[in-house]
């Protein structure tokens, strides 16, 4: 049953429920969600950026498909996105497909080191409605296991992006990511301070990664 009260942008959703952009009222997503009857939707229009707003005071952005593989176009929205949720924990849920896997490497990069926002990749909309609700399911306050739950979640995803740097494979990316918490803080890094933990070489390599422009 889908709840229509008046909904501010800053509003927090109760556990259970996701405030949805109005556009995904009659989407796949959406209409997967409700098919759960474990997740209950709030319309907004007054959403601005944002696509969906769960009640852990994160946000969610949806690029999809057809977005990664018409160009540089979705770059400008992420950046919107980025600004205007400042406040919010900013989650990118984007889709991985046959045909935007090409592109997927360069976004990847774009949204996790260069703006230090989440990135989630999904084959589908039902794949989509699927973490959706996973997620929605994390955020109860009397699960104990939460934040470590959500740190399962996206490790995959930032394991894949530090195993692109040369010379860094997966026995060093567990190494970096047990030291540093975030890609972020992996970039900001002294290339003293990597050597202690991958060696001079890789340190270098590290170096070399951050410090080249990506486009």
């Amino acid at each position: 049953m889908e709840i229509k009260p008046h909904v501010l942008v800053n509003a927090v959703p109760p556990y259970g429920h996701v405030i949805a952009n109005e556009k995904w009222r009659d989407s796949a997503l959406v209409q997967s969600l409700k098919g759960t009857g474990n997740v209950k939707t709030i319309f907004e229009e007054e959403l601005g950026m944002v696509d969906f707003h769960l009640s852990n005071k994160s946000c969610i952005l949806y690029v999809s498909e057809t977005d990664i593989v018409a160009g540089n176009n979705y770059k400008r929205k992420l950046v919107r996105f980025r600004n205007a949720n400042s406040s919010l924990q900013g989650i990118v849920v984007a889709e991985k497909t046959r045909l935007s896997e090409q592109y997927f490497p360069a976004m990847q990069k774009f949204v996790v080191i260069e703006l230090g926002l989440t990135l989630l990749p999904v084959a589908s909309q039902l794949e989509a409605s699927q973490l959706l609700t996973q997620m929605v399911h994390m955020e109860g306050k009397d699960n104990p296991f939460r934040k470590k739950s959500v740190s399962r979640l996206l490790d995959p995803v930032v394991m894949s992006l530090v195993q692109q740097i040369p010379g860094v494979g997966k026995v060093k990316a567990v190494a970096l990511l047990q030291h540093y918490s975030s890609v972020i803080q992996l970039c900001n890094a002294e290339t003293c301070e990597l050597e202690t933990i991958v060696g001079q070489a890789t340190a270098q390599s590290i170096h070399n990664f951050f410090q080249k422009p990506f486009f």
